[in-house]
């Protein structure tokens, strides 16, 4: 994976592709990053998650953790 940052001095910018990535599906993305850092994402509170999961639900995942975390342990 290659990622870089620039700052393009015109409206064309050429790109070179490294011999491995000749024939194959590539993702170029292009985005302002000043736009990325002024957005705030709101602040969610643990009370917004109230009644997202049934008791049920809730009593399986505890259960499940606490083993992950025992056979981590052991």
């Amino acid at each position: 994976m290659i990622r870089t940052t620039i700052t393009p001095i015109d409206t064309n910018i050429t790109l070179s592709v490294p011999e491995s990535y000749v024939g194959k599906k590539v993702e170029v993305l292009m985005f302002d990053t000043d736009e990325v850092k002024n957005k705030v994402e709101p602040i969610m509170k643990p009370s917004a998650l109230r009644g997202g999961l049934s008791k049920e639900t809730a009593e399986k995942m505890q259960q499940y953790i606490q083993q992950s975390r025992d056979e981590w342990n052991t």
